[in-house]
């Protein structure tokens, strides 16, 4: 008997409780890949992608149309939970804003599949009831544009409502009376997290709901549950969290959201080196929603202090594609030293499901306190700008068939063809492609895209085209 009464107290005790042995964050980073939607593998799906997805889902998931877009997509409502707290996520409310959207069908994966985490399921599906809207702005996605198809910013729609995107948030926000938004966006890939050398790949904010950026209540908890959801997110990218500006928007959703009296979350989905279809962001989406839900679910923000949001750094725009250091650059007889910064902006083509980059110069001088997804030191190099061919080939074929490294060899970084397609564009070679009537940037300055060596010791070592250094020993 008293062997037996031993047992069980070692068993309530001692032995580690499932939802304690290990962290849920833990867990779920470990086994992503078994929930990833297979079927979204880059960023510029169409409304269709997402409905077939949608439409898909049954039992514990209830699907509703909200209404229409203003080119007729139905706006999807999904969910699921039976809990008293009231969770509603909106993503894609600017069309050309992904990542939250993939991240959201990765989660419904997670509520289907038996695993060993149904106790966290249970834990958040009876303490919470969640609400999806997995793209508000259907039109803007199918062009992969941020603006709805009136060209119209939703984002700051919050008091006109002008718009029947804008009216369905508005509308269901106010029926359900949630308890919670969370406000899913992309940023640029240029945020760093304040001024160091650490890409904002997820930047959160608590909206402020006035000018004065009080707190009250319904801010608050914002503010706790964001410092827990940035303790779980450094685990996995140490330093590349940041707080986006707090600074009040009276016609922002967000913000105007808060005021209401939901509980409001901004994520912004930026940028992390070598994921240019934002596939490990999306994974970060995934795990620090998932492990927020059971925070709300368990009240586990309501002992924060507040100060690991305070905490936070800022975001700021310290962060260029590329950037040449302490190259020689030459105006006439004038010599001087300069870093040389590209960012690049993506061309569409292929009914917008296809891009190729056009880079141009974003920044020109002492730039040691801004940071590039990669850098080159040119210490002892002299740069020297190319020359465009004097003759025009009928097609790339024909400009390989002469010798791109030739052509290089004798100074030409630029070609004119007759016939360009966006194909060639997208296969970033070491030559510049010109159509005929193509103008040809011709010395360093803003904005322009020049093709230039990079000389050492009167010798080519490497050429930069489109924003890219190619080493000429290897080409």
């Amino acid at each position: 008997m008293h062997r037996l009464l031993f047992l069980i107290i070692v068993t309530i005790f001692i032995l580690p409780n499932p939802l304690q042995a290990q962290p849920f964050s833990d867990l779920l980073f470990q086994q992503y890949e078994t929930y990833k939607e297979p079927t979204l593998t880059h960023r510029r799906f169409k409304h269709r992608d997402i409905a077939a997805l949608v439409n898909d889902l049954d039992s514990p998931f209830e699907v509703r149309t909200l209404g229409q877009s203003v080119e007729g997509q139905p706006i999807y409502l999904v969910k699921i939970g039976s809990g008293e707290t009231k969770v509603l996520l909106w993503s894609q409310m600017h069309g050309n804003e992904p990542t939250a959207t993939m991240a959201i069908m990765d989660i419904f994966n997670f509520f289907e599949k038996k695993d060993g985490l149904a106790d966290y399921k249970k834990a958040i599906l009876e303490n919470t009831t969640l609400y999806f809207i997995p793209m508000l702005n259907p039109d803007g996605a199918n062009k992969y544009q941020r603006r709805n198809a009136l060209d119209i910013d939703l984002n700051r729609d919050a008091q006109r409502q002008q718009t029947p995107e804008g009216r369905i948030l508005k509308d269901i926000r106010d029926e359900l009376q949630a308890d919670w938004g969370f406000n899913l966006h992309d940023q640029s890939r240029y945020y760093s997290v304040g001024t160091t050398n650490k890409t904002a790949t997820i930047s959160f904010l608590a909206p402020a709901f006035n000018y004065a950026k009080d707190i009250n209540a319904v801010r608050k908890q914002s503010i706790q549950l964001i410092g827990l959801m940035n303790q779980t997110l450094q685990k996995y990218m140490l330093g590349h969290v940041a707080k986006y500006n707090d600074t009040f928007e009276p016609r922002a959703f967000g913000d105007n959201i808060q005021k209401w009296g939901t509980s409001t979350i901004l994520i912004e989905s930026g940028g992390y080196k070598n994921d240019p279809e934002k596939q490990f962001i999306r994974k970060m989406n995934f795990i620090g929603l998932l492990t927020a839900f059971y925070q709300i679910a368990e009240r586990q923000y309501a002992t924060d202090d507040m100060q690991n949001y305070e905490s936070i750094p800022f975001n700021a725009r310290y962060f260029h594609e590329l950037v040449i250091r302490n190259a020689t650059a030459k105006d006439g007889n004038y010599r001087y030293l300069t870093d040389v910064a590209f960012r690049q902006n993506e061309i569409q083509f292929n009914n917008d499901q296809s891009f190729y980059y056009r880079r141009y110069i974003s920044d020109l001088g002492d730039l040691s306190t801004y940071h590039g997804y990669h850098e080159l030191d040119a210490t002892g190099h002299t740069i020297v700008l190319g020359k465009h061919y004097p003759k025009t080939f009928k097609n790339v074929k024909k400009v390989r068939k002469k010798g791109i490294q030739n052509l290089l060899e004798q100074g030409y970084s630029a070609v004119r063809v007759k016939e360009i397609t966006n194909e060639d564009r997208k296969a970033a070679l070491p030559i510049t492609i010109l159509r005929p009537d193509d103008g040809f940037s011709t010395d360093l300055r803003m904005g322009g895209n020049p093709s230039f060596f990079l000389e050492k010791n009167g010798e080519q070592k490497m050429v930069v085209v489109n924003g890219q250094v190619f080493e000429l020993e290897q080409l």
